[in-house]
């Protein structure tokens, strides 16, 4: 058994036991390239974890694509949480509709209204949540563990993928022909809202692409912790 067999094993292990010791559990998908191992993992098996997908009525419409070639691939449709109008209606009012392009702190305002802000009413009455963060996508994951204690949400949290390179995510999507983001053919590795997110040059760091006009140490969201902090996504060479 190769390498990369091995770890796919182990994953489905993990993914097993998730299903059998923490129901409920759901999977947090962006519908990238990492998020469609797991969602074809969890699928194909019929594993009782639950997926869902932030809408942050700022995706890129690839994204939103993905909705429909995962129901028309597995049959299943993804639950969708989008983020209350009224709050985003006063955030625009008050910082106007591309506000966070002014300061970290208007920009983290946003994401809390589009992001954090419906992940915790996903996650609302589970056991535990899984994400697909990966140690290689940036030097404050160097130490990401497979399962850990998301104290901001007081339930288990699991990185099944931690161990998996860039190489392995895409020698799984190519071997089980799953289906893929089409922005990752257009030089997006890492997606997220369309407005805080381009193709990135050769040579360029894999994030380089997420929050480009912000300092490298300010790159969070709100969405991840580690030991009750929030992670502040730095730059990593690729």
């Amino acid at each position: 058994m190769s390498a990369h067999d091995t770890l796919v094993e182990q994953t489905r292990a993990t993914l097993e036991r998730i299903a059998r010791e923490f129901t409920p559990a759901v999977f947090a998908s962006s519908l990238a390239a990492e998020d469609m191992v797991l969602t074809d993992m969890i699928l194909k098996a019929g594993l009782p974890i639950g997926i869902f997908s932030l809408e942050t009525g700022r995706l890129h419409p690839e994204t939103l694509q993905m909705l429909d070639r995962v129901k028309e691939a597995y049959g299943y449709e993804i639950a969708v949480y989008r983020p209350d109008p009224l709050a985003v209606d006063a955030y625009v009012a008050e910082h106007g509709l591309n506000g966070f392009y002014d300061s970290v702190d208007k920009r983290r305002a946003c994401c809390a209204v589009r992001k954090v802000e419906p992940l915790g009413r996903a996650l609302a009455g589970q056991k535990a949540w899984v994400t697909g963060q990966r140690r290689a996508q940036s030097t404050t994951r160097s130490d990401l563990p497979v399962e850990e204690q998301d104290t901001a949400h007081n339930m288990v949290k699991f990185n099944p993928l931690a161990d998996w390179s860039e190489d392995d995510v895409w020698t799984y999507l190519r071997a089980h022909n799953v289906p893929y983001n089409a922005l990752h053919d257009q030089g997006f590795p890492s997606i997220g809202c369309a407005p805080c997110t381009r193709a990135i040059q050769p040579g360029e760091d894999i994030r380089a692409g997420r929050w480009w006009w912000e300092n490298p140490d300010s790159k969070e969201c709100g969405l991840h912790f580690v030991d009750g902090k929030l992670i502040r996504i730095k730059s990593v060479a690729a």
